[in-house]
């Protein structure tokens, strides 16, 4: 094969890639929709979708393990189409955290946690794949990066800080329970539990996003030092 075709099927690959991104984040920006909004409808299309999510992974696996078996990539492109099979990995993994966080907009009270802004949590960590997804298509912005992987721990401090709020409430809750009906506790327990869950997603959708920075990273200069 030609040089030229080789790259054909490259820039196929990457478009293959930046397609399913795409698809994935408008899962991920329904489900958070749907979080906020108490929205059926929108958390019933994010299940509904995750097939189509599914076939393309394995589309794009298809392709890659064919690029490496019959075109024998070598140097640049063998890394190109090596970072391309990780990065489907963890954008197929962040549609799963899309249909989990559907799963959970409407299984809590969220007017119980009114400090907790899970907006602003989820704006972080979407805004952290849309950038990492834009460094892998543009193939040459390792500054941006390294700025998707410093913005993980302002996502971390988020969480964590929503997550001790949580726990205030339910320290405060347990101070009042000989006040309450099992129901009325057995209620509170599931909003904490559907809130701690909800956190424990956002957060791995971020460390997704570093996951694709990293190996867009080690994609475009062979460097490793993001990957973890």
């Amino acid at each position: 094969m030609t040089r030229d075709g080789l790259q054909h099927e490259l820039d196929e690959l990457a478009a293959d890639v930046e397609e399913m991104a795409d698809l994935v984040l408008d899962r991920l920006g329904l489900a958070l929709d749907a979080l906020a909004e108490g929205d059926e409808t929108g958390a019933r299309v994010v299940h509904d979708g995750d097939d189509v999510v599914n076939e393309q992974y394995l589309d794009i696996e298809r392709r890659c393990i064919d690029l490496v078996a019959l075109r024998q990539p070598v140097a640049g492109d063998l890394r190109f189409v090596a970072a391309s099979f990780k990065i489907i990995t963890d954008l197929e993994r962040i549609a799963d955290l899309a249909a989990n966080l559907a799963s959970y907009a409407l299984a809590a009270d969220r007017e119980l946690f009114s400090e907790v802004n899970l907006a602003d949590i989820g704006d972080l960590a979407t805004g952290m794949v849309e950038d990492a997804v834009a460094a892998y298509v543009r193939r040459d912005d390792g500054w941006l990066c390294h700025e998707v992987a410093d913005r993980d721990n302002e996502l971390d401090a988020l969480c964590s800080h929503a997550s001790n709020v949580v726990v205030r409430a339910l320290i405060e809750h347990e101070a009042t329970d000989d006040e309450r009906d099992d129901a009325a506790i057995e209620a509170f327990m599931q909003d904490v539990s559907v809130l701690f869950l909800t956190l424990r997603d956002l957060e791995r959708v971020g460390d997704h996003a570093v996951n694709v920075a990293a190996r867009t990273l080690y994609m475009t200069t062979g460097s490793d030092e993001l990957i973890y």
